[in-house]
This record gives C-alpha cells, structure tokens and sequence, in this order.
C-alpha cells in the first residue's frame, strides 16, 4: 500500500480543516477562496492535528481528481503552495516527505495526461521547496527527488527564484553588542520602519531596460515589506502585542494598501510579459496577505472585549449594576522622509521565527 493510500483509511474530510479543504477546492467555484484558504492555514497553524489533517485531505482531493477534474486539483494545489508559505515546521516536514513529492509527481505523470499549467506547477513548487529548504535536513525528502528528477533530464519551469517572496519567515540577525533579552518578556526588539519605493513613471509600452531594471528595483521593496509584515503576523499574538508593534503592524499594512494601488495601475499598463506576470502575483500574495491582517485584527479585537469583560467583572462589587456604556511611486514619499526610508533595511527586520 502506497504511502498516499495509507492516508486514505477514513474520510479525512471529517475533520475542520478537512472539511474546509472540500469546500475550497469545489470545482464549481469560479476562483480560488481566499478567505476559506486563509482559514485553511489558520486551523494548520493553531490545531494539534491541523498538519496531519490538512495532509490527508490534500493527498484525497488530488487522487480524486487526478486525470479527471483539473480545475479542483489546481485549487488544491494552490492550497497547498498557500499552506507552505503560511504554516510552520511542522506542515513543511509532511509536505517535504519524499514519498509525498514522489505522489505528486505521479500525479503529472502520462498515465493522468494532465494539462502543461498542471505539470509546470508542481514542478514549480517542487523547485522552490527544494531551493528553499535545502539546508533543512528534516526536508531532504523534496531535495532528493528534485535532484533525482534533474538528473533524468526533467526540465523545469524557468524561474527567478531570487524574485520570489520567502516560502518561510526568515530568522531575525540579533546583534552580538545587544544584551540578553529578559525570559520573561515576549517584547521583541523594534523593527525597521516599513520602506516605499521611489515615484517611477507608468510606462505605456515595452519598458526600456532601464525602467525594467528600476521597476524590479522598486517590487523588491515591496516584497521586503510584504515579508515583514508576513513575520509580523505569525509572530505578534492577537491581544498581546506592544503599542509599537501594533503600530508597525498598522503603518505596514497601510504602506502595502498603497504599494497595492499603484501595482494595479501598472498592471493595467504594462505589456503582457514576464514582468506583468510578476506583478499579478504579487498582487495576489498582496491579497493573501491582506486577509490574514483582516483576521488578525478581528482576533484581536476579540481578545481585547474579552479581556475587558474580565477586567470589568471583577472591578463591579457582587450585586451590582455596571455602569451604562454608550452603544504613491508605488508611494510618492517627499524627499526627507524617502532618505530616512533609504537607511533602512527591511530584509533585516528584527523578528524572530521559532520554527517548530
């Protein structure tokens, strides 16, 4: 019995994520679920069982679907790229099993005649999980069969992997002049102030070479903050950050809204290349992004009234009434404050992942 059919044994739809899975990956929706995958990574990341659970259903929906409906299995793959970026250790060992790479490439095999977007995604995302976890010796799974199918002359899809937003949270560098932080507190050092790119013009044609380097200047900036932010939130708890990293939080979020508004006006003017592409996926992670900030701040506002309520209950004697309550570029900065955003450095935010 195979390693995939081995995870078939029950209805692995059963359970939270499982079931949210099935729903996401109905081939009768018109585009993916974004707030369903959102919820999707959320339940992986806060669930003892979310990563076995998500696994299972993951593997279910594709042999399913293998040969038959294209449109579910590429919403399950999407689900799947989308968990890896937004989950931790934990669903990366699973995903990274070589026998669980070895299914997915039976699943573009002759046998399932699957459509070229099919097979150049999952040789897309076996490449960049190879590339990204190369050094991760629990993840070798994936290394091993990207380099065995190299060898057999499989050719991949051409990607700028250097281009490529992070699949994980990059580890804060911790100056070796800081003292040790107090165990007892969960304030992390302050991070760098989100920065904007520079006013570039909107091109109406073929980008010269010089506004194609300038504009891949400009989107590196914006993956930069995208990246922090990402960090921000797997890091910062609902409820329990400190006032200037709910701050941070906010001024990134505001800052990436506006990166997003003049991505859309250049999306709407470039030229249908490698470039554009670039661009609708950025756009799309941008949305990805946006949706868990959404979710983390209704968990935060969930944790504040709770936390009132509590404060309240016990500040009201017993027997008592409580009191009545009443029911641009892709910014255009000036030019001080763009020279402030140039001295810093946003790949080198000072957030730490624990990586579980």
């Amino acid at each position: 019995m195979s390693f995939l059919s081995n995870a078939l044994i029950g209805n692995p739809f059963s359970t939270p994520v499982g079931s949210r899975i099935e729903q996401a990956t109905d081939g009768t929706l018109a585009s993916e679920n974004w707030a369903l995958n959102m919820e999707i990574c959320d339940l992986v990341n806060e669930t003892e069982e979310g990563p076995k659970d998500a696994i299972k259903a993951i593997r279910k929906r594709l042999t399913q679907n293998a040969g038959k409906n294209y449109t579910v299995v590429m919403y399950t793959l999407t689900i799947l790229e989308t968990c890896v970026k937004n989950c931790g250790k934990r669903f990366h060992v699973l995903v990274c099993n070589k026998d669980f790479i070895q299914e997915l490439v039976k699943l573009i095999g002759p046998k399932n005649d699957p459509p070229t977007a099919v097979q150049e995604k999952v040789l897309s995302l076996i490449q960049s999980w190879a590339t990204a976890f190369q050094d991760q010796p629990e993840m070798a799974g994936v290394v091993f069969v990207y380099q065995d199918l190299r060898a057999k002359g499989i050719e991949f899809p051409p990607t700028d992997l250097d281009s490529l937003a992070p699949i994980h949270t990059p580890k804060k560098s911790v100056s070796t002049e800081s003292s040790a932080p107090d165990a007892h507190s969960v304030h992390t050092p302050q991070a760098p102030r989100p920065a904007s790119p520079a006013h570039i013009p909107s091109p109406t044609g073929h980008l010269t070479p010089e506004q194609r380097a300038k504009l891949q200047s400009e989107l590196d900036v914006v993956q930069s903050n995208m990246s922090v932010l990402s960090e921000m939130l797997f890091e910062v708890k609902p409820g329990e950050e400190q006032p200037d990293e709910l701050e941070l939080l906010q001024e990134l979020n505001n800052v990436c809204h506006s990166m997003q508004e003049r991505l859309v006006e250049l999306i709407n003017k470039l030229p249908n290349d490698g470039l554009f592409e670039e661009l609708l996926r950025i756009n799309d992670d941008l949305n990805n992004l946006f949706l868990r900030y959404s979710r983390w701040e209704k968990n935060r506002g969930a944790g504040i009234k709770q936390s009132a309520s509590s404060i309240l209950a016990k500040a009201i004697p017993p027997n008592t009434k409580p009191p009545l309550q009443a029911s641009d570029s892709l910014i255009d900065f000036d030019d001080d404050m763009r020279s402030q955003m140039n001295n810093m450095s946003i790949s080198g935010a000072q957030y730490t992942k624990s990586i579980k």
